[in-house]
């Protein structure tokens, strides 16, 4: 993992500087390396590389299966050499005689790897011949299918009975056969782990070429592993203008292993998906000034920077291609928790039982259980809305979570371990503050869900909705290379407001923002398009098509306001009918109370009835 520490050589805005010393959690003491003059900067405008003005770039999404392959499995040969302390001349030549490798392979694959940090550097270069002269394709199938066919048999004949095979197919077809070399070639770049599965057995496969599992570092300091896990909030929320309950929204938390402390978290009314984790993985990298900024909380949370291993459950969220891919280009492990083992992942769990405790003293709040809720009325008495829990769960994290004594890490407050990790105790040296990572928004883009479509006159429709932007214009109906397929290109897409898609260019390799094509049309959430796209699929007399799509959002809208006014004027007049009620009662009340005391006449009694009639007392007076 790459931290900043005393003694490194660091760029501060973009001049190169050796670190004196690391002050607090936030600072560093800088001197220029030609030691004119000494400075203060803060820990986070610190790069490790130049930087530059680049557009972002996403290189990892553009590479095809196997190349990709080929660089990830470099990335994992040169992994040990990138933080050996002290890494001799002898450390490269174990690795490269282990890989059967040249010194000079390995020496420029680390250079190409440490001024970048990502693992596409280490893709295959394209060839300076790309283009040129190249055997026929009739003689290309033939070696595809004797390969296939022949070679790759657990009979395991020999590369020359290969060429001997390929040689005899192309005469007999009257083709030129290629040369010895060409075929030998081929056999050496056909990947190992198939050569070994099909010429041997999958079982060898694996013994000799899977990673070993459990052998990565374990998580004995920050950001060496962050568990990651979804969870529904205790809580009711309510919406920002009209303040009625919507429903119990979902948290997705980030959590660091050695430290526990909180990295990043996602507070979203959508069911967990890949966009939660995502968005979740990149607010726990990013630094967090500015988003506490934006909130006015001026406490600290320090951590940030890229994990080495993200530890998530099996949920079909964790798998999808486009978290696998983001984090090995970024160079993160993401590990699945094993089946039928209990003993992982109880930090996170632990951490949700502390959070959902705090959360059920909030108003609104559902309890862990119906037996504990008794005859709580949750949704009469929500109040807060998801941007005031997302904001009254930040201020618990940084200012009470961080701060507060932990029964796991021996009763020290998260905060109080991550500063002596940084900054080293009396028994083991500090390990400095993590580097900041050079282009944030590439990064939240490189974890955003997205989609493959063709561009064509109108420009590229996602979901039934067109979006256009200049930059489209040379992409109109392109082909794929060789095969004339239209050629599919990636969109980006945020699920929270869907009327700005991405678009990767493929030579640029940079995210462009392409807006709609329609720009009177109003933002959605990709949740409301996915309703009104389910209402108009039920009614098969209705056509899908753009202006349907936001007639029904339009018109969900009106429902919603008109609903929402029928219940403000209903409250109003059961407020109004109460108000009359105790008005009269009041009344009634202030008619009955007792007149005032009079001296009555002195009369002659009446005489005494005969009969034992009753008499009822003062029944002309109305008792209050």
């Amino acid at each position: 993992m790459k931290t900043i520490r005393p003694g490194l050589l660091v760029y501060w805005r973009n001049q190169p500087t050796v670190v004196l010393e690391l002050k607090g959690l936030s600072d560093a003491i800088l001197r220029t390396v030609d030691g004119v003059r000494t400075e203060i900067a803060h820990v986070t405008d610190l790069t490790l590389s130049p930087t530059s003005g680049d557009a972002p770039s996403a290189p990892h999404l553009m590479a095809k299966d196997k190349e990709w392959d080929k660089a990830v499995e470099r990335y994992e040969l040169i992994r040990p050499l990138l933080d050996l302390p002290g890494r001799s001349a002898e450390d490269v030549q174990q690795i490269a005689d282990a890989a059967s490798k040249s010194l000079t392979t390995i020496y420029r694959w680390l250079n190409r790897f440490e001024e970048t940090g990502l693992v596409s550097s280490l893709l295959r270069t394209p060839r300076s011949d790309k283009g040129g002269q190249r055997l026929c394709d009739e003689v290309e199938q033939i070696i595809t299918l004797q390969i296939q066919n022949y070679y790759l048999k657990q009979e395991r004949p020999s590369v020359l009975k290969l060429y001997k095979r390929i040689k005899q197919e192309c005469q007999d077809a009257d083709l030129e056969p290629p040369h010895k070399n060409t075929v030998y070639a081929r056999a050496r770049e056909l990947e190992q782990r198939e050569v070994l599965r099909k010429r041997y057995s999958p079982k060898l496969a694996r013994e000799k070429l899977e990673p070993l599992r459990g052998h990565f570092p374990g998580a004995d300091y920050p950001n060496a592993v962050v568990q990651i896990d979804h969870t529904k909030v205790d809580v009711i929320v309510v919406d920002e203008e009209h303040r009625l309950p919507i429903g119990r929204p979902y948290l997705t938390l980030a959590i660091d292993v050695a430290t526990k402390l909180v990295t990043g978290f996602r507070m979203t009314l959508d069911p967990p998906g890949a966009s939660s984790a995502g968005l979740c993985i990149a607010h726990a990298v990013i630094r967090k000034e500015h988003w506490l900024a934006k909130r006015d909380i001026s406490a600290e949370w320090p951590i940030y920077g890229k994990m080495n291993k993200i530890h998530v459950d099996n949920a079909k969220e964790f798998r999808g291609n486009m978290l696998s891919r983001a984090c090995q280009q970024h160079g993160i492990i993401l590990e699945h928790r094993p089946k039928g083992q209990p003993n992982y992942g109880p930090h996170i769990e632990r951490a949700f039982r502390t959070f959902m405790g705090e959360c059920q003293s909030l108003p609104g709040t559902t309890f862990s259980n119906v037996q504990a809720k008794m005859d709580y009325d949750s949704e009469g008495r929500a109040c807060l809305t998801l941007a005031e829990l997302e904001l009254w769960f930040t201020v618990f994290v940084v200012y009470c979570y961080h701060h507060r004594a932990h029964k796991g890490i021996n009763e020290v407050p998260p905060i109080k371990l991550y500063h002596q990790f940084v900054h080293g105790s009396a028994t083991q040296p500090g390990i400095g503050l993590p580097a900041p990572i050079d282009d944030e928004e590439n990064f939240r883009l490189d974890f955003t869900p997205y989609v493959e479509r063709t561009v064509q006159r109108h420009g590229a429709v996602i979901d039934n909705v067109h979006y256009y932007a200049p930059i489209l214009r040379r992409w109109v109906e392109a082909e794929e290379p060789g095969s004339g397929k239209a050629r599919k290109f990636i969109f980006a897409r945020d699920p929270r407001d869907i009327s700005m898609v991405y678009f990767l260019d493929p030579d640029t390799q940079t995210y462009s923002p392409i807006p709609y094509l329609n720009s009177t049309r109003p933002a959605i959430s990709l949740w409301e398009l996915r309703a009104v796209l389910k209402q108009l699929k039920e009614d098969p007399t209705n056509h899908v098509d753009e202006e349907m799509i936001f007639q029904g959002i339009r018109r969900m809208r009106e429902i919603e306001e008109a609903a929402i006014e029928k219940t403000r004027l209903a409250k109003q007049q059961r407020a109004t009918e109460k108000r009359k009620r105790r008005m009269a009662e009041r009344r009634n009340g202030w008619g009955g109370v007792h007149p005032p005391t009079a001296v009555a006449p002195i009369v002659t009694p009446p005489p005494i009835p005969s009969d034992d009639d009753d008499i009822q007392p003062f029944n002309d007076i109305q008792l209050c």
